[in-house]
């Protein structure tokens, strides 16, 4: 993954992270709530700016950001009965401060497939040409593709003098030769690019079965056609931005409900870097659509009623307008810290887990 492409990625989570906390921060204030601290990221400070009640502060770690209040600040000079403090506020004040981070991360995402359609164009594929195309290796630094020196975008035009057309039957009879030659070389025709390239690759056995560590796709490529005029844009916006709403929500869905079969798919802070660096290096005009489908779900991730979550304190708020008054503290902050836990300690395994199946981590132990 090369650090460019990866700056690129992080700086669009940071900033997704930032219309979050932006949207927590302007209900907040201009319903005259109190705020004391603004901060972009975790971590120890690397910039900070005290403005007169607020401070504004960049930290080390950018994949996270919070938006603090007085209220339980031992060091505020603000009077535990004053009106303008969070928890003094009526229930649906309160309701409107912790749901307008979601509700920015759906406006800032709808407004930028906005963009991405007037500006760069939906991606629609082209009909397939002939080849078969490598659309991904797998991360094994020792797979036979990897070493024969193979890469992703290459498109096969032949193996074993035999070519290669352009429909779904002929990706089938390339697997069938590599299938089919466990221990064997095969001969690959293969353009990259302007290049016409022959290269050599022996499949290793598994199961007595041929395998050289590819993933394969109809030689199709990507084309992006843009709204004619604003009105198209913000339409065909629109009905980008619900599809992916829905197609979240399945996605949820099918997580809940198949979650043994799903529970490996979960990504975590790493890999999406990963596939934002991979998008950023090979397809940038696509960095749009990422970023609205990363806010997208950031904005689902966060209403779903979990502790620690912008839900799971909408729901307490929920029972105390039912109850009309609130939850006892110790409850609410139990359950809170247990969740916080919980989810930081999903975090962290993700952060470990993918860490330690990227590339250059695993050459590191060959």
């Amino acid at each position: 993954m090369s650090v460019f492409p990866a700056l690129a990625a992080i700086a669009v989570l940071a900033v997704l992270i930032l219309v979050h906390e932006m949207g927590h921060f302007i209900a907040a204030r201009s319903q005259g709530i109190h705020v004391n601290r603004f901060s972009l990221g975790f971590g120890p400070i690397i910039w900070k700016y005290q403005g007169p009640e607020t401070e504004y502060a960049i930290r080390a770690f950018p994949l996270g950001g919070f938006v603090g209040f007085p209220d339980d600040d031992p060091d505020s000079k603000i009077p535990a009965d004053d009106p303008n403090l969070l928890r003094n506020r009526p229930v649906l004040d309160r309701a409107i401060v912790i749901s307008a981070g979601v509700i920015a991360n759906l406006v800032f995402a709808y407004f930028l497939l906005v963009t991405q359609v007037g500006f760069v164009g939906i991606p629609q594929l082209t009909p397939p040409q002939p080849g078969v195309l490598i659309t991904q290796l797998t991360p094994n630094p020792q797979s036979p593709a990897t070493k024969a020196g193979i890469k992703p975008g290459d498109v096969i035009l032949a193996a074993n003098n035999k070519e290669f057309g352009a429909t779904p039957q002929d990706i089938e009879a390339f697997r069938q030769i590599i299938s089919t030659n466990p221990g064997r070389t095969v001969e690959l025709d293969i353009a990259r690019g302007d290049q016409k390239l022959s290269i050599n690759v022996t499949p290793e056995a598994k199961e007595n079965v041929g395998s050289i560590g590819i993933q394969l796709s109809p030689n199709v490529k990507t084309e992006h056609r843009r709204a004619t005029n604003i009105i198209e844009a913000f339409q065909v916006g629109a009905t980008e931005f619900q599809r992916i709403v829905i197609m979240t929500f399945d996605g949820f869905g099918k997580l809940i409900s198949n979650f043994g079969e799903t529970a490996s798919q979960v990504a975590g802070p790493v890999k999406i870097v990963q596939i934002g660096a991979s998008i950023a290096q090979n397809d940038t005009a696509s960095l749009f659509f990422f970023a609205a489908l990363i806010s997208i779900n950031l904005a689902v991730i966060n209403i779903l009623p979990l502790p620690a979550l912008d839900g799971g304190q909408l729901a307490f708020l929920l029972i105390e307008g039912v109850r009309g008054k609130p939850l006892p503290n110790r409850i609410q902050e139990g359950v809170m810290q247990t969740g916080l836990v919980l989810l930081l300690g999903l975090g962290l395994f993700l952060i470990v887990k993918e860490t330690t199946q990227l590339e250059w981590v695993q050459k590191l132990f060959q």
